[in-house]
């Protein structure tokens, strides 16, 4: 496993040590990039090439198989990482990255278990995190893994499976009348004050929002060299990713560029599709009008709870890697994404979580447009479990549980009375 070289902002390119915890570059704000010393890692590397990861025992397959290229920490675990690649049964070429099978249900594993796992590496105490309920249920998670004290702040619309994770793992939980903005604002807040009133440091809350500390990415970009090993190491035609904060896009364009430093993959890199609901679309909105970042988008609503960002921290690198790529913002309406829930379901055998369902539900619409050409490879990720969201998906089809459930039922006198 490397050591950090130093961290890069991804503005203005200045460099930062990572001796100690960092946040955003104090030039501009921007978010920090973990760099390595690339020609260290490729002489490592030569010792065991793609070939021989494949050949890993089970117990290796999780995201810290790429070890070569994470930090040299002993990992806080839950077993994140190596999801399924699930080939569509009805669209030659189109696979679906299930990450509902990480730990917690989402990807946000991957991030937050990376994250945390530092936080302990550099001794920290208190980790805060506003949440649109996925991130908070991750953090909740980990951090008792790590026996760190988690501090969550979510909107009280979430999904109650986030609810719930938070207060089972012994979270702080604060529910806010309010959007994730509202949230981050509050936690904001919360450290401002702790400094200001004199708290011990050891003592004051780390932000371990999206992109505002460097490590969250590093998780998540194991994404990016999975779906390419999976791929038998050539790049798919396309990504398709439910975006919200956005880091999982960056961090798998991240993992693409140290995969070609290292020899791993070649070709042309993949067009990158960032999905969005119509209810809160602030990078389509930006892409469309050619802009370099995001409006704060107005009266954001939406059930797919991941996706109500009204603006994201990193909205200027995604849009950047959309037209780097060639690949573009595509928005669904709620009515849409419930159809394409409903569609895969019963077709496919697969449960999309509502974030999953807007990029499902893209590519059908460009699949239609011709935009996408049939055959053609496509990774589309499916972020979370369809379970965690039985709330939220019943509440929009209009479903109620059935008045009356039978108290027992019988089975032969086996496990109850005939």
């Amino acid at each position: 496993m490397p050591a950090i070289a130093y961290l890069e902002c991804s503005r203005c390119h200045h460099r930062i040590s990572a001796e100690t915890p960092q946040t955003l570059c104090p030039i501009d704000a921007g978010s920090l990039y973990v760099r390595y010393d690339m020609d260290a890692v490729r002489e490592t590397a030569k010792r065991e090439r793609p070939a021989e990861l494949a050949a890993k025992s089970h117990a290796s397959l999780g995201m810290w198989r790429y070890a070569d290229v994470l930090p040299a920490v002993t990992p806080v675990t839950l077993g994140e990482g190596w999801t399924p690649m699930l080939r569509s049964r009805r669209y030659d070429g189109l696979f679906v990255k299930e990450e509902g099978a990480n730990p917690t249900g989402t990807f946000k594993a991957r991030g937050l278990g990376l994250a945390v796992t530092m936080a302990k590496h550099y001794g920290l105490r208190h980790l805060a995190v506003p949440s649109a309920g996925n991130a908070a249920g991750a953090l909740a998670a980990y951090a008792a893994a790590a026996q760190i004290a988690a501090h969550i702040f979510m909107p009280q619309d979430v999904p109650f499976a986030n609810y719930l994770e938070g207060v089972v793992y012994g979270a702080d939980v604060t529910m806010v009348d309010g959007l994730i903005s509202d949230c981050a604002r509050m936690v904001g807040e919360q450290i401002k004050e702790q400094r200001e009133s004199g708290v011990a440091a050891e003592d004051v809350w780390f932000d371990i929002s999206t992109l505002k500390e460097p490590f969250r990415v590093e998780g998540k970009k194991t994404m990016g060299y999975e779906l390419v090993e999976q791929l038998g190491w050539e790049y798919p035609d396309a990504v398709f990713y439910p975006t919200g904060g956005g880091v999982g896009l960056i961090g798998m364009w991240k993992a693409f560029e140290e995969m070609e430093q290292l020899g791993w993959v070649k070709g042309k890199r993949p067009r990158m599709y960032a999905l969005q609901a119509a209810g809160c679309a602030p990078v389509t909105t930006a892409f469309d009008a050619g802009k370099d970042a995001s409006e704060f988008f107005q009266n954001a609503e939406t059930f797919a709870a991941g996706l109500r960002v009204p603006k994201p921290y990193g909205d200027y690198i995604i849009l950047e890697i959309l037209k780097a790529s060639g690949g573009r913002a595509v928005s669904s309406d709620d009515a849409a994404i419930l159809t394409s829930i409903l569609d895969w379901a019963k077709e496919e055998g697969i449960f999309l979580s509502p974030e999953g369902a807007a990029a499902t539900a893209a590519y059908d619409s460009l699949l239609a447009s011709g935009e996408i050409k049939r055959g053609e490879r496509v990774v589309l990720f499916n972020t979370g479990a369809g379970l965690k969201y039985t709330d939220m998906t019943a509440e929009a089809m209009h479903l109620k549980r059935p008045g009356t459930l039978p108290t027992s039922l019988p089975v032969g006198g086996v496990i109850t009375p005939v």
